[in-house]
């Protein structure tokens, strides 16, 4: 068995760190639904299945706590588990101040989680948040007039009555079932030979199950909640029982002859632990509780069989998940795609050697190339879409933050979020979550007006932020409207003329709110926190057109504004048109080329000195020569350029005068600056199937080059 430096990572003969990456992922993965839960929580009508879900989260994270050994987190968990419970036992009406004090206990216990993952931080101190929260629970343990009915008093307590045992252990029996495969619990068994002072385990049935019920005899000093969540590892919770040890017939339940039961409930699976306020059985508070337990006697049965039933599915789905989902790093999946540019790379070379192939002498030959160009596009697009995840793992961490910001600004907001199904590069997504979260920030700063101003101009008293995420052609568009004060044009400009940037009043829309994304620019009143220091829109547009894609502003004062995010799907591999000018080839993104002509003479006209355009369906293009912004060197005097490439970018087209279209194909997009320097007017660079390497062209730079 492995060594361990850990004080709680060896547990008596089973070395626990080897699951600790595990139970860090899906204790992540449960602290972001239980903060979810919380926010969409109505706390004027609460859904039992909502608190329960809720409840369910804490739960699962206390038991992976306590089993590592965690004993920080499982206080806290356990603390919040108290006041979920009777929650959802209705004994205590959620709030606005219960919702605020268990999202910052899920920031705790995020920061606790960093902390046991080696991150260095110093532990935050929880212990006023434990007490506010014990509180919160101990301050509601009078049971509401509307709880009458739900209270389940009768519940006995199993370690009080557990049947003592010599050297302070207890005896208890265990239950499991029913299952399809009895002989699954006899993986129970093996947990006490792996961990020693789990105790002693032994069948009361010989082994043989009845009805698919098997029942053992565990003498332990182990609290009952963490046999549970052992034993959760093998079998699944709503099928265990933890029972006080009866007369020991070995009858079940509604056999001939068997012996009556006392009134009891034929479930103790409530989520109570060990010396819980409000646990069956614990001491009343007061003495108004006491007579709730003739009241509630007559109901409590059928409500652990009526819940287990609901609680089922949701095993079963959870299974259904696991088993068909896997965990693989991010570097791995990089690697492949790696490999996979570099197929793809070889493809291109194959089929353009292949030009020279006679076809009829080798038709087997170029048949098996076809088929290699299929299938390595069908592996592309299967590689790369490993790598896509949904915006909504992005849009679910706005909720927290609105809330809170809106909070602090004394606002009311509301977010609404659509598409979040669409898809977006891994990497892409990682880059975009600050520009998204800064242009959030400053519609709720900025956009949404004060509850009495809103009201005061006839909108409603909340506020409302909406995410859009869509496909459109070749890219994602991401959309932030708010539906606030919108942006006034004269205090732009006079704003800018202050910081003594050009702005004539000749200026259109698009341009004057074009101006937000100067250096320094701000249009706050005051600094706050919040904002205000002319940080941020400049830097939102700068990471923006570093990923390849656009900003566009659009706003109607007194209404809202909305701002456009354009990007690219995938940074790794693109659709593209490979152009010749000269010797040299060059490639256009494909999603940015909107037609391609051939020109007669005169159709190019000359404005002024130097600018030339050219008209196309009465609408007049700068013309851009590429031969002469690369400085291409022509050894054949007598070709020239006449063809023309219509693309466009960031609201604006242009006409590229080129020599000859080579072809449409996939290309491999390598990092040019990474590997060589920044180059103007180039995005980044592939390697051709002949080996030569072709530079891709930034057409967002050459559209602004135009207008220049």
């Amino acid at each position: 068995m492995a060594d361990t430096t850990h004080d709680h990572g060896t547990s008596d003969g089973i070395d626990l760190t080897q699951f600790y990456q595990v139970f860090f992922e899906e204790a992540g993965e449960n602290l972001e639904a239980m903060e979810q839960k919380l926010l969409e929580l109505d706390l004027s009508a609460a859904d039992d299945e909502e608190l329960n879900a809720i409840f369910r989260c804490a739960h699962s994270v206390k038991g992976g706590a306590a089993t590592f050994g965690f004993s920080d987190v499982a206080e806290l968990t356990h603390q919040m588990e108290t006041l979920l419970d009777k929650l959802r036992r209705h004994e205590l009406q959620p709030t606005s101040q219960m919702v605020d004090v268990l999202l910052e206990a899920g920031d705790a216990l995020k920061a606790l989680l960093a902390r046991h993952q080696g991150s260095g931080a110093d532990a935050p101190d929880t212990s006023a948040l434990v007490a506010h929260i014990r509180a919160m629970a101990e301050g509601g343990s009078a049971p509401a007039p509307a709880a009458a009915p739900t209270p389940v008093a009768p519940a006995p307590a199993p370690v009080a009555a557990a049947a003592a045992v010599p050297g302070g252990a207890r005896a208890i029996e265990l239950r499991v079932g029913p299952l399809e495969h009895p002989e699954q619990a006899d993986s129970l068994a093996e947990l006490f030979k792996e961990i020693t002072n789990l105790g002693t385990i032994e069948p009361l049935d010989a082994g043989h199950a009845a009805d698919g019920i098997r029942r053992f005899r565990i003498v332990t000093t182990t609290s009952d909640n963490d046999l549970l969540d052992l034993f959760t590892f093998h079998v699944a919770r709503e099928v265990m029982q933890l029972l006080p040890m009866g007369p020991g017939y070995g009858f079940h339940e509604g056999a001939p002859g068997a012996p009556e039961r006392s009134a009891q409930p034929e479930e103790q699976g409530y989520g109570f632990f060990d010396d819980a306020p409000g646990a069956p059985g614990a001491p009343a508070a007061d003495g108004a509780a006491a007579p709730a337990a003739p009241v509630a006697a007559a109901p409590v049965a059928p409500v652990p069989a009526a819940a287990a039933p609901k609680a089922a599915p949701k095993a079963e789905a959870k299974g259904g998940m696991d088993s068909t989902t896997l965990r693989v790093s991010v570097e791995k999946v990089d690697q492949l795609i790696n490999l996979v540019g570099e197929l793809v790379i070889t493809q291109a070379m194959l089929a353009q050697n292949s030009h020279n192939v006679d076809a009829a002498l080798n038709q087997q030959l170029l048949s098996g190339l076809a088929d290699l160009e299929r299938n390595t596009r069908d592996l592309q697009e299967a590689v790369m879409s490993i790598r896509m995840i949904p915006m909504s793992m992005v849009f679910n961490r706005f909720p927290r933050m609105l809330r809170d910001l809106a909070g602090k600004l004394g606002k009311k907001v509301e977010l609404v979020t659509q598409g979040e199904a669409t898809e977006l590069d891994k990497g892409l997504v990682e880059k975009i979550t600050d520009p998204l979260t800064h242009l959030v920030r400053n519609s709720c700063d900025h956009g949404i007006e004060l509850p009495a101003d809103r009201v005061a101009k006839g909108k409603p008293e909340h506020g409302t932020v909406t995410l859009v995420a869509s496909h459109q052609g070749g890219s994602i568009v991401i959309e932030v409207r708010d539906d606030g004060r919108g942006m006034n044009r004269q205090k732009l400009l006079s704003k800018a003329r202050e910081r003594g940037i050009d702005a004539p009043d000749t200026m259109t829309d698009q341009e004057v709110y074009g101006l937000i994304f100067a250096p320094g620019f701000s249009t706050a009143e005051q600094v706050t926190d919040v904002s205000g220091r002319g940080v941020g829109m400049d830097v939102v547009k700068k990471n923006i057109t570093a990923l390849g894609g656009t900003v566009e502003i659009d706003s109607a004062e007194g209404y809202g504004m909305s701002v456009k995010v354009r990007l690219p799907l995938t940074l790794a591999i693109m659709d593209g048109m490979s152009i010749g000018v000269g010797d040299e080839c060059y490639i256009l993104p494909l999603s940015s080329v909107v037609e391609s002509f051939q020109i007669a003479p005169n159709m190019i006209k000359t404005i002024g000195n130097s600018g030339r355009v050219v008209e196309v369906r009465d609408e007049f293009m700068p013309v851009i020569d590429l031969e002469r912004v690369f400085e291409v060197p022509r050894f054949d005097f007598e070709k020239s350029s006449n063809i023309m490439v219509v693309v466009e970018a960031e609201g604006g087209r242009v006409a590229l005068l080129v020599d000859e279209l080579l072809g449409q194909q996939q290309v491999v997009v390598k990092n040019l600056e990474a590997n060589y320097r920044k180059v103007p007017d180039v995005s980044g660079a592939t390697i051709m199937g002949d080996g030569r390497v072709a530079l891709i062209l930034d057409i967002g730079s050459l559209v602004r080059r135009s207008r220049h």
